[in-house]
């Protein structure tokens, strides 16, 4: 990047102290557009309010991507479809790292050049993303222009506060990874195939090799202090607590000074070091600002928040906890950055009991699955048995199991039950019941439904959601639809209908009714996040008013204006919720 010179009066440098010897310092250009448009206006910018801002983490473009990662995609994507269910403006940001050896050596194997590989692999997640339904607001990508410009803008503030040294270093590092370790990190390993003696990672069982070069190293011990004083205030930081406490004990155990460079003889495809071309920069640095990137940073004056930083949540899979729960707070603070609110780490899908990797091959093709089940399903069952704490393992059976016995024969024989019932109408029953006879029940099964299911539920939800749990607040969902199926089965309402009076098939039908459609409605409203499409088809089943479908309605007697189909209910397998599944013969 051509270096160009600012006024010293410019806000982002202004109280900025330059080295003796820099007689050019680095500027960024989206910043000094953004504080040059700032300038031309005399009257005070009202600074935004925060939007809700959560991250997955950006995905190596060095391999197709796995059923791993589309479970990162869902589950942040619920989590941000859950915020927008309450009424808050909500961002995900998602993306691409397209940096570093390992895409070197993947671009130079299959004989692309660098770009033109990444290009391609953008593209793939892009689809991902977009065929799993993932409402993702930004995709970043490493080798965009305004990512660029931040990082190098980043390193140019480490530097001039002396975080940034020169020395050689030693030491093992895993191109897999990405990532250098210590000797105590790694252990000698005989691979079984090919019967050679290697080297590998203790942590992850990368293949790492001995380096010995002059890099550019960050000052990370001097953080040790402040971040396990961050973490004692902050004990909740990263979730489930059991991480927690493994980053405070490495921590504790003492940090090392971080290398963030290599030679550009080595590592040609990265960004360059400011002002010295001989050094490629660190593709965790690089990777990591990706974060800030989508969120404005560098911020003008007045809009730092604008954007949605500092991030309400990461989601990330544990195998990088370490660069996302300590190196990343350390940059941020040495940035003088506001760190993140929250770090949620799930674990890894197994397939017959083996980690899921893109290195052995060993993997569930996303598209396949999407293809096959549809995003919804997919999306229910990623949520469903995905893991956060312990390791979940990726099943068909499963898939089909959890759509046969919930989805087909729990929600959608209630949906289908309640809306084609020919001697009751949903809209006679919330009409002529509504909330106000519901209180004059007594003792009865409708009035326990009422008090003890219908009442209840919501606030278990939000509270599941609320703590970045969606796989419980899924679990409290399923239990209601089928306390739901229960209350229906029991009430049978088909064995109580009057002769007399068409079109008005008792009030103890009514009840029954009314009780079923609001479970229905809230069920709806409540799966949005998980399920975008199969939602929005039983909320226009149940006439639903699109104005409707927020949190806010999700509590019994909230909505009186529905029941009213939007669309052909169709015939029972025609048209149905969730239709029985093909025979697989």
């Amino acid at each position: 990047m051509r270096a160009r010179v600012l006024s010293s009066a410019t806000p982002a440098f202004r109280s900025l102290r330059l080295s003796p010897y820099r007689t050019s310092p680095w500027i960024c250009y989206a910043c000094h557009a953004r504080s040059t448009r700032n300038r031309q206006f005399s009257t005070p910018h009202t600074p935004e309010q925060k939007p809700f801002y959560i991250t997955t983490p950006i995905f190596y473009v060095n391999a197709a991507p796995h059923v791993g990662h589309l479970y990162t995609m869902v589950l942040t994507d619920i989590l941000k479809r859950w915020r927008q269910l309450k009424g808050e403006t909500a961002l995900l940001c998602t993306g691409t790292d397209e940096h570093g050896l390992k895409v070197q050596r993947a671009s130079a194997k299959a004989g692309i050049e660098p770009k033109l590989f990444c290009d391609k692999g953008a593209t793939i997640f892009k689809e991902l993303a977009q065929k799993a339904l993932i409402s993702n607001d930004h995709f970043v990508r490493t080798t965009d222009r305004e990512h660029k410009d931040a990082v190098e803008y980043a390193w140019f503030l480490l530097k001039e506060k002396g975080y940034i040294y020169t020395e050689k270093h030693e030491g093992w590092y895993s191109v897999t990874d990405e990532a250098f370790y210590p000797q105590s990190a790694v252990r000698p390993y005989l691979d079984p195939p090919t019967g050679r003696k290697i080297m590998t990672s203790i942590e992850t069982g990368s293949e790492v090799e001995w380096s010995s070069e002059t890099n550019y190293h960050f000052r990370l011990s001097a953080f040790r202090d402040r971040l396990l004083e961050f973490y004692k205030y902050q004990p909740e930081w990263i979730l489930p607590a059991s991480r927690m406490k493994d980053v405070v004990q490495a921590v504790e155990g003492g940090l090392e000074d971080l290398s963030i460079s290599r030679p550009t003889e080595r590592l040609t495809w990265g960004i360059r070091v400011p002002e010295d071309d001989t050094q490629t920069i660190y593709v965790w640095l690089d990777a990591l600002m990706n974060y800030t990137t989508k969120a404005g940073y560098p911020w003008a004056p007045g809009r730092e928040q604008a954007g949605g930083w500092p991030a309400d949540c990461h989601v990330i899979g544990k195998d990088i906890i370490r660069f996302h729960c300590i190196y990343w707070p350390a940059f941020l603070m040495a940035l003088g950055l506001p760190l993140p609110r929250k770090i949620l780490t799930h674990a890894h899908w197994t397939l017959g009991g083996s980690k899921m990797s893109k290195s052995t091959g060993r993997v569930v093709d996303p598209f396949l699955a999407l293809e096959r089940f549809g995003p919804d399903v997919m999306r229910c069952y990623l949520a469903h048995d995905g893991g956060i704490r312990d390791d979940a393992n990726y099943d068909n059976i499963r898939i089909i199991a959890l759509y046969d016995k919930f989805l087909n024969a729990s929600l959608g024989n209630l949906a289908s039950r309640v809306t084609r019932g020919k001697k009751w109408s949903i809209r006679g029953a919330v009409e002529r019941i509504g909330p106000w006879k519901v209180e004059d029940w007594g003792d009865g099964s409708g009035s326990r439904f009422y008090h003890n299911t219908l009442l209840t539920m919501p606030t278990l939800v939000a509270e599941s959601l609320d703590a970045f749990d969606a796989r419980k607040a899924l679990h409290h969902i399923t239990d209601f639809v089928r306390r739901s199926n229960q209350f229906v089965q029991l009430s049978s309402p088909w064995d109580k209908i009057l002769s007399f009076g068409p079109g008005e098939p008792g009030e103890e039908v009514d009840k029954t009714i009314y009780l079923a459609s609001e479970a229905l409605r809230m069920t709806g409203i409540l799966l949005q996040p998980y399920m975008p499409n199969k939602a929005q088809m039983l909320l226009d089943q149940l006439g639903v008013d699109v104005s409707r479908r927020t949190f806010e309605y999700c509590k019994p007697g909230s909505d009186l204006d529905y029941g009213v189909p939007m669309i052909d209910l169709g015939t029972k397998y025609e048209g149905a919720l969730f239709p029985p599944l093909p025979s697989e013969e």
